[in-house]
């Protein structure tokens, strides 16, 4: 274990609904006796952006594992953070105190402590996500998906509303009742009228769709899931069909440009930023670039 990493720091929002500080706290104290060698640090955070912060400032020192006590917005942050300290040897991993949790359901093979105790490593894909051009551009990383569209608009909603199944159902529903398509501009010049489009780096989301049957966050490519705009009781039947039984396979690609025709949202791992009129957004795979606990 001591050539994986050479410390661990739990990161946590203490104000989470998901009881981050408990599970921070039972983590370190299992630690504590399976790895009595190993130093524990807990880093709470105290606002927005903080977890991007700490997760740098750890990740330029030594070899720690970075575990994020949180959902795939913490994660993100975290992930993100790693990214930006050159020439890290950090370890980066989660675990799960969120609401969807999509990049810890779908990538685990045992429980985190276990992990952590056989010091498995392993390298995932991310997304780079560059917004903008020339010496104004802003690189963001994702471990798991970057949407437009529905996915979004239907996030920014549920902030605002009341979590929880039959809370996020109205939700959904409400929002989808209201949606307009939105339009891009491809590499091609080609413009598209489109409900939702995804990007994404693991093949389920928001706890009950399946994407793709064959995408995988470690095989050097991210499927396109694009779903033009259409009558909405077919949009609806395409997330009926999501949720029950996968949309089956979709393009694969290393790299997808476009930009924005008007003002609008754009969510990375469950966190949403707004993209101005005009915008032109570049999406690559970055291969192998994270490395993580199996």
């Amino acid at each position: 274990m001591a050539a994986a990493f050479d410390s661990v720091v739990l990161v946590f929002n203490p104000h989470s609904t998901g009881d981050a500080e408990r599970l921070a706290g039972e983590l370190r104290d299992e630690l504590a006796v399976r790895a009595p060698g190993l130093p524990v640090d807990l880093r709470p955070t105290g606002y927005a952006g903080h977890a991007r912060e700490i997760a740098r400032e750890a990740a330029a020192t030594g070899r720690p594992l970075i575990v994020s006590v949180s959902g795939d917005g913490g994660y993100n942050e975290v992930v993100d953070g790693v990214m930006q300290a050159p020439g890290t040897g950090a370890v980066c991993a989660v675990l799960a105190a969120g609401n969807a949790n999509d990049h810890r359901r779908v990538t685990r093979e045992r429980s985190l402590v276990e992990s952590i105790v056989a010091g498995d490593l392993r390298r995932m894909d991310l997304l780079r996500l560059t917004v903008g051009a020339g010496p104004d551009a802003t690189v963001h990383h994702a471990h798991s998906y970057i949407g437009l569209g529905l996915t979004p608009v239907v996030a920014v909603e549920l902030e605002k509303g009341r979590k929880g199944s039959l809370g996020e159902i109205v939700t959904t529903v409400r929002t989808f009742s209201r949606f307009r398509p939105f339009e891009i501009e491809l590499a091609d010049g080609d413009r598209r009228s489109i409900d939702s489009l995804v990007l994404a780096n693991i093949p389920e989301m928001a706890k009950y769709a399946t994407l793709s049957e064959d995408s995988r966050p470690d095989d050097g490519r991210f499927e396109v899931v694009m779903l033009a705009h259409t009558a909405k009781w077919r949009v609806l039947g395409t997330a009926l069909r999501a949720a029950l039984r996968g949309l089956g396979p979709q393009p694969s690609v290393r790299e997808y440009r476009f930009r924005t025709v008007s003002p609008l949202p754009l969510q990375i791992d469950g966190e949403v930023m707004n993209l101005d009129a005009g915008t032109p957004v570049v999406v690559e795979i970055a291969a192998g670039a994270l490395t993580t606990v199996v």
